[in-house]
């Protein structure tokens, strides 16, 4: 399973960047978790948007959710183009109604809903949910391919020991990380570096990436802060960056 990072940042993205969107690939599967602002451009550096077989949506927030609505647009040209004759398929809960009405646009791509309980199996890769402190209803997202490998999409969330069983024994933990080491990301909905950390010594898992990313500061303090705490290999959100088991 590979795993390419295609936007960071928290928010907004920066020039020529995208905000929270990531590229899982196993076989001829390839899933996008979030599809924020940016990530449209970005991705065709990576792939071929024809070949996307589906999207999941952790939350409707628009740093997660903007480009999802041109994403299907390109859906309606490539179909009509005969590039594919698959629609999109776009993952999405119902605990946010108004969003999830918003998915879809038949025939070119269909809205299916997921809950904390569902199993979802796309492709070779299979899916589990579990529901965050945010204050948008919003999932974390834990990705298993057929060898066994396993990564963890946090999402958007404040510190909750809640994810500790959802996340354990993770290859691989992808956990925003928004503010500093002593600043308060709570009443924001958000962690900071110390606090992503510590979930992931919890949680046991073997790497960690920091993403959603904040719009100040150095970016390598967040890498130095959480080396403090967890002691595995740790990788800062950056674009093309890839991880592959």
């Amino acid at each position: 399973m590979k795993l390419t990072v295609i936007g960071f940042w928290g928010a907004y993205p920066e020039k020529n960047e995208a905000t929270s969107c990531y590229l899982l690939q196993d076989g001829g599967t390839n899933v996008l978790l979030d599809c924020g602002s940016g990530a449209v451009a970005q991705l065709q550096n990576y792939i071929d948007l024809a070949v996307i077989d589906a999207v999941i949506l952790s939350h409707y927030h628009h740093d997660h959710v903007a480009d999802i609505g041109v994403l299907t647009y390109s859906r309606v040209v490539d179909m009509n183009l005969k590039n594919t004759d698959q629609p999109l398929h776009i993952y999405g809960h119902q605990d946010d109604q108004q969003g999830y009405q918003q998915l879809g646009k038949k025939t070119f791509a269909e809205a299916y809903d997921y809950g904390e309980k569902s199993v979802l199996s796309i492709g070779s890769l299979s899916f589990t949910f579990h529901p965050t402190s945010h204050p948008a209803p919003c999932y974390a997202i834990k990705v298993k391919s057929q060898s066994g490998t396993s990564i963890v999409y946090s999402a958007d969330t404040s510190y909750d020991e809640s994810l500790v069983p959802f996340i354990e024994g993770a290859d691989l933990l992808i956990t925003e990380t928004s503010f500093y080491e002593g600043q308060e990301a709570k009443s924001y909905g958000h962690m900071n570096s110390k606090e992503a950390a510590t979930l992931a010594v919890k949680g046991n898992v073997k790497e960690l990436l920091l993403a959603h990313l904040p719009h100040f500061g150095d970016h390598q303090q967040l890498v130095n802060e959480a080396k403090k705490y967890f002691k595995g290999p740790i990788s800062l959100g950056k674009r093309g960056l890839t991880w592959e088991e």
